[in-house]
């Protein structure tokens, strides 16, 4: 030990994913924060709320960019009326998650049916936001408890998606059984004016085998039959859709995101994908940020092999390897195949779990708080010395 000299640290930049269930990105951010504070009190930790299209988008941006909050009613996937919040950022883009109004974690797992649950939800946050002025769109699809086709949003914003007798379908994958003509004349008029970015990384085609009902359904509540009889039901919907939009393709990448939800969003809004981690770091200029950091901190509630196929940490790692910036990442727990994350640019990873516990336990928001404190302490300890 003699011959170490104590190294330091003048800045970090910190953008942690939120730990699903526990942490917020923000929480997860400080409370790293705390501990290399511990080590180097006087370096200065820049805290970065981040998300990737999921849980937690609107937050990311609209804490990071310094927006407000607005609540609206809204009807939650089964129909019943519910508050749900969204973003408007000080330019007036509205920041929209679907899991707020439409998502999964809203119904009880022992009520999740597709065939009834809708995406009306969503679209009345979307009307909601054009009320107040919004034009500009940043919607991150993740989490839904959808397979509509987007029908559900479509009906919110005007659209007639009618059955024989020129009457609304009904709500969920059900109402496209029901479904004969499309009526845009009656659609909000101020739809041309916006524009629409969609975050979302999942890429699959409206039907077929890596269709949307064949992957994703079955953790909506949908059965064997089910998922058949939807596939059939969203490849009718895009002949459909063909007739009145051309250029519609259900192959297109990302139509199967969020139930469909991805097709009705190109081709009826007219609607971009993007990555979702690469269109928030771009809304927060998150690259001019990294140019003047030390080290970058990352991570995210469970670090595996699906983290290095573009989840946030290796979006946020890309960045920092453009300036030559080491990268750790701090993560609840570590899965299988997490090494390729080392490929992808995170040079090391730490797991916060320090004794055997129980999910309810380490999940729990202040012990979950303290173990990331108490990890990021131990790692900038580890940085704080050299030879």
């Amino acid at each position: 030990m003699e011959n170490m000299k104590k190294s330091t640290v003048s800045k970090v930049l910190i953008a942690i994913d939120s730990f699903k269930g526990s942490l917020t990105s923000l929480e997860a951010g400080n409370a790293a924060a705390d501990g290399i504070k511990r080590v180097f009190p006087d370096a200065v930790t820049v805290v970065r709320p981040v998300a990737d299209g999921g849980e937690g988008t609107a937050d990311a941006l609209t804490e990071g960019l310094s927006g407000t909050k607005i609540t609206a009613e809204v009807t939650d996937p089964s129909g019943r009326k519910i508050t749900a919040e969204y973003g408007v950022l000080p330019d007036g883009t509205a920041v929209i998650e679907m899991a707020a109004a439409s998502g999964l974690t809203l119904i009880p797992e022992s009520q999740r049916d597709p065939m009834h649950t809708t995406s009306f939800g969503t679209g009345e946050l979307i009307r909601s936001a054009i009320e107040k002025g919004c034009r500009r769109f940043i919607i991150g699809i993740g989490g839904s408890a959808t397979n509509d086709g987007g029908i559900g949003c479509l009906q919110a914003l005007g659209f007639g998606m009618l059955n024989e007798n020129g009457r609304q379908v009904d709500f969920g994958a059900a109402g496209l059984a029901q479904l004969h003509h499309i009526d845009m004349s009656g659609a909000l008029p101020r739809l041309s004016e916006c524009t629409f970015n969609i975050a979302c990384d999942v890429k699959n085609p409206l039907c077929g085998e890596r269709g949307c009902s064949k992957v994703f359904a079955r953790q909506k509540g949908a059965d064997d039959t089910m998922i058949a009889e939807m596939d059939a039901l969203l490849m009718r919907y895009a002949e459909l859709t063909k007739h009145y939009i051309p250029t519609s393709s259900p192959d297109a990448e990302g139509a199967g995101a969020a139930g469909g939800m991805g097709f009705a969003l190109m081709n009826y809004l007219g609607a971009e994908m993007h990555s979702g981690i690469s269109l928030i770091l771009d809304e927060t200029n998150f690259a001019d940020a990294v140019k003047s950091a030390d080290i970058v901190i990352t991570g995210e509630g469970c670090l595996d092999g699906q983290t290095a196929m573009g989840k946030a940490p290796v979006g946020i790692a890309a960045i920092a390897k453009k300036y030559g910036k080491p990268v750790i990442a701090i993560s609840g727990i570590v899965g299988r195949e997490a090494e390729k994350c080392n490929s992808a640019g995170i040079d090391a990873f730490f797991p916060i779990l320090r004794s055997v516990c129980t999910a309810e336990e380490a999940m729990e928001k202040t012990a979950a708080a303290h173990n990331l404190s108490d990890t990021a302490e131990q790692i900038f300890r580890l940085l704080a010395i050299r030879t």
